[in-house]
């Protein structure tokens, strides 16, 4: 593991410190859990695939490729 220090908001220390009595665990194991559901969560929402890109390139309309239409896939691709 990784030792590192993160300074908080004395509510949110609070709140962790009852979260962690009630948990009946150590506050270092709630944040390490937490912030695991968290940033899953994140990532999960932040997964772009190829549909998504190809609406984003459609919404930008006029400004957009003239050749997209022929070259999708260069620009979805590479």
């Amino acid at each position: 593991m990784i030792r590192t220090q993160v300074y908080l908001p004395e509510d949110l220390y609070q709140e962790l410190r009852l979260l962690a009595r009630r948990e009946e665990q150590p506050a270092a194991k709630v944040i390490r859990d937490l912030l695991k559901t968290g940033l899953k969560k994140r990532v999960k929402s932040k997964k772009r695939n190829a549909g998504d890109l190809l609406l984003e390139i459609a919404k930008i309309g006029a400004r957009g490729p003239k050749d997209l239409s022929v070259n999708h896939d260069k620009y979805l691709y590479g």
